[in-house]
């Protein structure tokens, strides 16, 4: 990612498209990545469900895989790039990680290996949201997933 661009929270006061329920997203990491750099990979109607959504959240866990993954050499941002600040300027909500998400996390099937996943599909459940994700393998636990391409 070479640029985070700045939306602004009017951006998403839209109001579901009529006769549709609001529908509450928790974005993947790669998905608030696609979308705070504009990339192509993240799908025309899935950004517009993204605007129109009653509640987009980042989880403390995918700013923790960014954390790791920039320090580790695998990711780059600029330098100046401040999470909180982004989720403040999108209008997308922090979502912390708790006891009910690792209570939850204990007792899912090991369908995945990858720790940040399980932690995101944990809280896709405990929080009754819908997971926006590229990563196909996620709706073998049951969850609501949102195609992140489309």
């Amino acid at each position: 990612m070479t640029a985070v661009r700045r939306r602004t929270r009017k951006a998403f006061a839209a109001a579901p498209a009529a006769g549709l329920a609001p529908r509450r997203l928790l974005l993947d990491t790669h998905v608030w990545l696609w979308f705070q750099g504009d990339d192509d990979r993240l799908g025309a109607q899935t950004m517009r469900l993204i605007k129109r959504a009653s509640e987009v959240r980042f989880s403390a866990a995918s700013a923790w895989e960014i954390a790791i993954k920039v320090a580790i050499g695998k990711l780059t941002l600029p330098r100046d790039a401040d999470i909180a600040e982004e989720l403040a300027h999108s209008g997308f909500l922090a979502l912390p990680v708790d006891i009910a998400h690792a209570e939850h996390l204990r007792r899912l099937p090991a369908l995945h290996a990858d720790p940040f996943y399980r932690l995101l599909i944990a809280q896709t459940v405990v929080e009754g949201l819908t997971l926006v994700t590229a990563d196909r393998q996620l709706a073998a636990y049951g969850i609501p997933v949102l195609d992140a391409t489309t």
